[in-house]
């Protein structure tokens, strides 16, 4: 059997090209982006999703791979991996974002650990927060769902297409929602402990004798404590919603209906 040189570079991009995409996707999501995972294991996922991939793709334009069309458009890929498992992970900075707004109103900012998805020291109550809403997003099969969504935008954004301007503008309003989302769900204990400490604040100054310090801390402490075991049924009740509203942006940027 006899394979000409224009068939073999059109093999080689219909694999590399949906490799970029793929393999970018893995470096930004979730779960599978850790630092603990082998980076081995993301490259072999990747080229086995990318190998399965292949019989699916929509005729590829007759570009030179090492030509500077051809650089761009694996730039694109890059840029569609990057962005698809990014708007999930800050769904997850806003959960960092609600754990250290607990953790510094009950006192444990001080309290820290490394968090295994950025390498970053973050408070122990964060860590808590992370861990939950992890399990959750597995339970739910997020992160399959992600996979099946970066492939279906094979056909509804080919090879050669990307986000538009008001897109990009999409994307960092988007950036947004950690704020918004980690006050949602922190709001509850944060409003409960700030009464806390402004009941402290006026025996303070009604009696000046007494070691505030001494007793507000376990006080708030043990309070955190309890807020946080009485309120995580419900903020993990929150999570689908806000996960869902992560993955109708990424249906739309894909251009999925």
């Amino acid at each position: 059997m006899n394979f000409t040189e224009a068939q073999l570079l059109n093999s080689i991009a219909m694999l590399t090209f949906p490799l970029m995409r793929i393999s970018a996707m893995f470096v930004s999501m979730p779960v599978l982006s850790v630092r603990a995972l082998s980076p081995q294991i993301r490259v072999i996922l990747s080229g086995v999703i990318s190998f399965l991939v292949m019989p699916l793709l929509p005729p590829l334009p007759q570009i030179d791979m090492m030509s500077y069309a051809g650089m761009m458009i694996g730039v694109q890929q890059v840029a569609i991996g990057l962005t698809t498992g990014f708007i999930l992970q800050m769904i997850f900075a806003a959960v960092v974002f609600a754990g250290q707004g607990v953790a510094y109103g009950m006192g444990l900012g001080f309290a820290s650990m490394v968090d295994p998805q950025n390498g970053q020291q973050v408070p122990v109550v964060a860590q808590i927060y992370m861990i939950t809403t992890t399990l959750l997003f597995l339970s739910l099969d997020g992160h399959l769902l992600l996979i099946k969504l970066l492939v279906d935008s094979f056909t509804s954004l080919p090879i050669g297409q990307i986000f538009d301007l008001n897109d990009v503008w999409t994307i960092i309003m988007w950036g947004g929602r950690i704020f918004s989302d980690g006050l949602l769900l922190s709001m509850p204990i944060v409003v409960s402990l700030l009464l806390v400490n402004v009941i402290f604040g006026v025996a303070s100054k009604s009696a000046p004798q007494l070691q505030i310090f001494s007793v507000g801390f376990p006080i708030t402490l043990m309070l955190g404590i309890l807020l946080i075991w009485t309120t995580l049924p419900d903020v993990l009740a929150l999570m689908p919603g806000i996960l869902n509203d992560g993955y109708e942006l990424i249906k739309h940027l894909l251009r999925l209906t």
